[in-house]
C-alpha cells in the first residue's frame, strides 16, 4: 500500500507539496468516495490530513471541515492544507460531551484514541500501544452549527478509534444535514469502553441511516476486526 501510495502522490501533482511533507492521499478510500454528491466534509479525526487530501482530489469544490486534537499532528495538517480555500481544520476532539478529556496517544498517532488502548489492539497492530496521555480540549459536533448549518448533504467522517458512537450521540442535530456517514468501526473491543459497528449501525438507524457498503476490511485468525462502513440517509 505504501508503493501504491507514492506511485499515486508521484502521478498527482496536487499531492505533491504533501508527500514533501511525508502526507500520502489515503488512497485506500476512494471507492467509499466515489460518486457522492455531498455540499460538506466533516473530517472527524483528520490526522495529518490524508482523508483531506483525498477528499479533495475526488471532490474538488467541496468544503471540508476538519477535527484533530493532536497539535503536532494538526501542525503538519496546516502545513499541507492551510492556505487552500475552503478547508478549515479545528484543534478538537469530538464526542457528546463539551469539556476536555485524556487522549491516550498511540505509538501510531492515527491510533491515539479518548479510550484507553487495549491489549488486542496493540498486539494486532504493532507499535500501537500507549506512549502517554494529553488533555485535550473536547466539543460536540451539535455545539458547531456554525461549521455546517448551511449543509444539506454533508458527509461526516469518522476516524476516532472507537469514539464513534460517542461523537455521534454528540451531533443528533449535525446528522440531519448529513446524506452519508463514513465510519471506521470495530466487530471485536480494541479499546476499553469501546462500540462496535453493531451498536453504531443501530444508532444511526434509529437517525434515518442504513448501511450501504463496506470498504477496507481488516482479518486476524480469518476473523474481521476492523472496516470502514459507508451509511446513507434512507
Amino acid at each position: 500500500m505504501r508503493l501504491l501510495k507514492a506511485w499515486f502522490s508521484a502521478t498527482h501533482p496536487r499531492c505533491w507539496w504533501a508527500l514533501a511533507h511525508g502526507v500520502a492521499p489515503s488512497i485506500e478510500h476512494r471507492e467509499g468516495l466515489r460518486g457522492l454528491d455531498v455540499d460538506l466534509v466533516l473530517d472527524v479525526g483528520a490526522n495529518r490530513g490524508q482523508f483531506t487530501l483525498m477528499a479533495r482530489l475526488l471532490l474538488p469544490q467541496v468544503p471540508i471541515r476538519a477535527y484533530e486534537p493532536l497539535s503536532d499532528e494538526a501542525a503538519v495538517y496546516r502545513l499541507i492544507h492551510g492556505v487552500q480555500p475552503g478547508i478549515e481544520l479545528f484543534e478538537l476532539a469530538l464526542g457528546d460531551a463539551e469539556g476536555s478529556a485524556v487522549l491516550h496517544v498511540s505509538g501510531q498517532a492515527d491510533s491515539s484514541s479518548l479510550l484507553p488502548i487495549g491489549e488486542l489492539q496493540a498486539r494486532l497492530f504493532p507499535r500501537t500501544a500507549e506512549v502517554g496521555t494529553r488533555r485535550v480540549a473536547v466539543a460536540t459536533l451539535d455545539s458547531l452549527g456554525g461549521h455546517w448549518g448551511y449543509a444539506r448533504r454533508a458527509l461526516l467522517k469518522l476516524d476516532v478509534q472507537g469514539f464513534e458512537l460517542n461523537v455521534l450521540r454528540g451531533a443528533k442535530v449535525a446528522l440531519q444535514h448529513c446524506a452519508f456517514v463514513y465510519a471506521e468501526c470495530s466487530e471485536v473491543p480494541l479499546y476499553s469502553g469501546q462500540a462496535l459497528r453493531t451498536d453504531v449501525e443501530s444508532f444511526l438507524r434509529t437517525e434515518g441511516f442504513v448501511f450501504r457498503a463496506r470498504f477496507n476490511p481488516s482479518f486476524a485468525n480469518n476473523r474481521l476486526v476492523q472496516a470502514d462502513y459507508l451509511f446513507c440517509r434512507n
